[in-house]
């Protein structure tokens, strides 16, 4: 299959056929990681911009690494130090980048919307790496790819999403790529911050979190979001880990292939206790490295790359 979008926003609008085309392309870049040298020419004399608004550091280092191996120009855009601290609108900032060449935007921002929106006035490829509480299609993707490596398919697993759901822009892509490739949620947490509202993606909702743990084959563990919460939804942090921190006993109600996950970074001791996170059960860093390929096939591809093998000799 040929890739035929300009960008990649949301996995809310991809096909199943599309989410697949990424998962294995990005088989082939995680081949090529592996290799004594790692790089291929397939973004050679291309410019990729990482414009984060909202602070990151594993996702743009990431994208940038990920533009690296594919041999891009990578040009890192620091908000804090620029004009738009001046007033300067993201529109004219993306139209400024753009107007230096640059052939994709990375774009993370606080506002949901943002990336869209600069799809539609720039055209240059946009990748959301994140917006606001509405989606990050890339860590969506990549823990889809590790979700499949370690169980073999994604049909008919049993996914816990276990924590602040409500303003998780992850949790969100998790849900509609899950749900499309045919996997079962179950969403737990708070009531305030796991609504029933989240029914009508088609999960399942519980607020115990015996009753989310117990069958699943798969506990994907969200921080707490601090930054986007009124506090009145959330209760202390004692409170939550008291009831829904993963520990090494509560591991022990679960099945024994459990694969427990996280997006990072870990609150250790609020979300899951260090032994945990540590654990044999644990595949938090392979989620690191898989991100790698993820963002190398999606760049990949959005530049028109075929989904067959990509390296080079």
């Amino acid at each position: 299959m040929k890739w035929h979008r300009k960008d990649l926003l949301d996995l809310q609008s991809l096909s199943v056929e599309e989410i697949q085309t990424v998962l294995d392309t990005a088989r082939e870049f995680k081949a090529v990681g592996e290799r004594h040298i790692k790089k291929v020419p397939a973004l050679r004399g291309k410019t990729v911009v990482t414009l984060f608004v909202e602070p990151s550091t594993r996702t743009r280092i990431s994208f940038e690494l990920a533009a690296h191996r594919l041999s891009a120009d990578v040009i890192n855009f620091n908000a804090e130090v620029s004009s738009l601290r001046k007033g300067e609108t993201l529109k004219d900032t993306a139209r400024n980048l753009e107007a230096l060449n640059a052939d994709f935007i990375v774009i993370r921002h606080s506002a949901a919307g943002a990336p869209h929106f600069l799809s539609r006035v720039l055209g240059a490829h946009v990748v959301n790496a994140g917006d606001g509480a509405h989606e990050h299609p890339t860590q969506g993707l990549l823990d889809l790819f590790t979700m499949r490596e370690k169980k073999g398919r994604l049909a008919g697993l049993q996914v816990t999403i276990l924590g602040d759901i409500l303003y998780s822009r992850v949790a969100r892509s998790n849900i509609w790529g899950l749900r499309k490739l045919g996997a079962e949620v179950t969403l737990c947490g708070p009531p305030t911050l796991v609504p029933r509202t989240f029914e009508a993606m088609g999960c399942r909702v519980v607020h115990d979190l015996h009753q989310a743990i117990a069958d699943a084959d798969v506990i994907n563990l969200l921080r707490i979001q601090h930054e986007r919460q009124r506090k009145s939804a959330f209760p202390g942090l004692g409170e939550y880990t008291h009831l829904f921190g993963i520990t090494r006993s509560r591991l022990a109600d679960t099945k024994p292939d459990v694969l427990i996950m996280h997006p990072g970074p870990i609150n250790r001791g609020v979300e899951v206790d260090s032994d945990v996170a540590d654990g044999e059960r644990s595949v938090i860093l392979e989620q690191v490295t898989n991100g790698l390929a993820i963002r190398m096939a999606a760049l990949y591809l959005i530049n028109g790359g075929k989904a067959t093998t990509p390296g080079a000799n």
